[in-house]
């Protein structure tokens, strides 16, 4: 049974999920291998963090998209890889959430505390590597995209402003399927809302029949 957590918004991610499951996640290694050679190229000492901890292995699990990523976060070797699921990994540590949420987090542009404590994000494992994890992330800037771009050099400018124009589109067709998904669930909600109103008159009715006292018996006949 698959572990439990945050469940996935509905956004252009999950979308790209449902195309993606078909394909062997192996195809995306070397989009990891590059954008590692970049964290490690702009923040060498990014990993010195998890020196004290054997065998640092973190499972990274976006809930909006059929794989599951794995950062063995050894100093001298660090690594990113996909996998299909975290089943057979004794990973330290492991955290959930939305993808979009999860590149926010290593940014360092979200508080993590907040989102854990709202059920956006799901971490378990080692506190430890958690810590280290933590510390690491707010000891530098990371920009996951600028960095891999500046592997680009003097295509680095143009190739943000491409970027740029995809990230618009990309928040646009978010907005439009929150709209769409406002559209289909609120009569369901507003049903929902409904039958639950019911149901709590139903439950203070037999509450209060329940509180009243009961009546005794009338006599027959009268006294003489």
């Amino acid at each position: 049974m698959p572990p439990l957590g945050p469940p996935p918004p509905l956004s252009p991610v999950l979308l790209a999920g449902f195309l993606v499951r078909p394909l062997p996640p192996i195809l995306l290694q070397p989009v990891l291998d590059l954008a590692m050679m970049a964290i490690r190229r702009r923040h060498p000492g990014l990993f010195e963090r998890f020196s004290d901890i054997q065998n640092p292995l973190l499972v990274i699990d976006p809930v909006d998209l059929p794989l599951v990523f794995r950062l063995d976060a050894d100093p001298l070797s660090p690594r990113l890889s996909a996998v299909r699921d975290a089943g057979d990994l004794s990973a330290s540590a492991t955290i959930r959430g939305p993808l979009l949420t999860l590149m926010e987090l290593l940014e360092g542009r979200i508080d993590g505390d907040g989102l854990f404590f709202s059920r956006e994000l799901s971490i378990e494992g080692d506190t430890e590597v958690v810590v280290a994890l933590r510390n690491a992330i707010d000891s530098v800037e990371i920009d996951i995209i600028g960095d891999v771009l500046s592997l680009l050099g003097p295509l680095a400018g143009p190739s943000r402003n491409a970027v740029g124009v995809a990230q618009g589109l990309f928040d646009r067709a978010a907005r439009d399927l929150q709209s769409l998904r406002a559209a289909v669930i609120a009569p369901a909600l507003s049903q929902g809302e409904f039958q639950a109103a019911r149901l709590r008159d139903l439950e203070d009715k037999v509450d209060a029949a329940a509180r009243r006292p009961a009546r005794r018996p009338a006599q027959k006949g009268g006294r003489r």
